[in-house]
């Protein structure tokens, strides 16, 4: 059976945008969690990432949600337009709406962070609807620590008197835009160095040659980390993509072990 394509409104008045959902019931007698898919910045629902999750969950009669934030794949809205707070909010909206009963959040690069400042916010409001986290390479804090920090000089003073800047992408033909925006919204939600308490397992999965986010930041978080059960699957010879059928079987591999 295809995955249903939903479509739900995020926002309202001008703020208003189209967010685009891939949704997979599962059996009703397997009363296992389900699984929510959060994709990385300029990334889409369509990946190998979350195709390899389709497969696997179309076998297994597990139920799989997955996404586009506005401004990626087919949904609405600008991607200028994009911050943290906007994209965690869609992610909220597609939890809140379009699934029911605990879900495990698998959180690439980006996604990794909004699905840690979800969790977090339903560790207290809503405790077990998380049932575990799976995160690839999550770029924790990126806005301040794997963007801001590195640009030259003269890149930063660029986004301050234009509002962005272009940057090339290794993942894409088109550059990462990236818009002062984005970098001053994500001050509000920096985890720094400060324990976080999901009341969740999660294991984490990094590549040691990734050049987009270091695998420094994968153990920091594990870390913070130190009330809940956490796995680190260290791969030593992959990269940030994490896509190729060795990595998408440790992907699998892990949401399984989780829930």
């Amino acid at each position: 059976m295809p995955s249903e394509h939903r479509t739900i409104v995020v926002g309202a008045g001008p703020d208003a945008r189209e967010i685009a959902i891939l949704t997979r019931p599962g059996e009703a007698a397997a009363a296992r969690p389900g699984i929510v898919f959060l994709g990385g910045f300029m990334s889409d629902m369509r990946g190998s990432k979350a195709e390899a999750l389709d497969e696997w969950a179309a076998a297994e009669g597990r139920a799989l949600t997955r996404f586009d934030y506005s401004g990626h794949g087919v949904s609405g809205g600008d991607f200028a337009d994009g911050t943290i707070t906007r994209w965690l909010e869609e992610a909220r909206a597609v939890l809140e709406t379009e699934t029911s009963g605990p879900q495990i959040l698998v959180g690439s690069s980006m996604g990794g962070w909004i699905a840690l400042l979800l969790a977090l916010e339903l560790a207290t409001k809503a405790p077990g609807r998380v049932a575990g986290l799976v995160l690839l390479a999550p770029a924790v804090d990126m806005t301040r620590d794997l963007i801001l920090a590195r640009m030259t000089p003269a890149e930063r003073a660029e986004m301050e008197t234009t509002g962005a800047l272009k940057q090339p992408s290794a993942y894409s033909d088109q550059p990462y835009l990236i818009t002062k925006k984005l970098i001053d919204d994500g001050e509000a939600h920096l985890l720094g160095h400060r324990p976080v308490a999901l009341g969740a397992p999660v294991h984490i999965i990094q590549g040691v040659l990734d050049d987009e986010v270091p695998y420094q930041v994968a153990i920091d978080l594990v870390a913070q980390l130190a009330q809940d059960d956490v796995v680190l699957t260290l791969i030593k010879d992959a990269g940030h993509r994490l896509s190729r059928p060795e990595d998408l079987r440790k992907l699998i591999a892990a949401v399984e072990q989780v829930a």
